[in-house]
């Protein structure tokens, strides 16, 4: 199986899904993102796993999602917030076409809203935004070939920021 064209990493919220999906339909290939594996999978929401189960099992889920769609999907791929805290997850990305979407706090606020729909950002979400950013930031520049800010963009001049940072033609 050919691995995909494009991993997207970021925080919530950063527009991976519509950058995705924008850039899946320049190069002519599919749109694939793990959340919505995982949501359609377990039959609830994210947030619902979340407060069932709690964050462990919830990353478990994840992982299992994003290495089965590392393996299968040849398209535009997203993953979730998260995924990158996995080290396995991370040491499968290094040899994709990854690109980290990036955005500062208040792009956050103005997007998402920082809203309770978020389970990692119930309490004083501003300050729990940065305080994840803080601790995963590392991360997603870790497993990223290009960083992509998003701020101030709109989703069509994001998508083409992808494709100029990785140097591909829209089919």
């Amino acid at each position: 199986m050919t691995p995909p064209r494009i991993v997207l990493v970021g925080p919530m919220g950063v527009g991976k899904s519509t950058v995705g999906a924008l850039v899946a339909e320049r190069l002519g290939c599919a749109y694939r993102d793990t959340d919505e594996d995982i949501v359609g999978a377990e039959g609830r929401t994210i947030a619902d796993i979340f407060v069932d189960e709690g964050e462990p099992a919830f990353r478990a889920i994840e992982k299992r999602a994003v290495h089965r769609a590392l393996a299968e999907h040849d398209g535009v791929l997203a993953l979730g917030g998260g995924a990158i805290l996995d080290e396995e997850t991370r040491a499968l990305l290094a040899g994709h076409q990854v690109v980290y979407l990036s955005m500062d706090v208040e792009e956050a606020v103005k997007r998402t809203g920082l809203n309770a729909a978020r389970p990692l950002l119930a309490v004083n979400p501003r300050r729990q935004w940065r305080d994840l950013m803080e601790a995963r930031r590392h991360l997603y520049t870790e497993v990223a070939r290009a960083v992509v800010a998003t701020d101030d963009r709109t989703p069509e001049e994001v998508a083409q920021a992808v494709l100029d940072a990785l140097e591909l033609k829209e089919a």
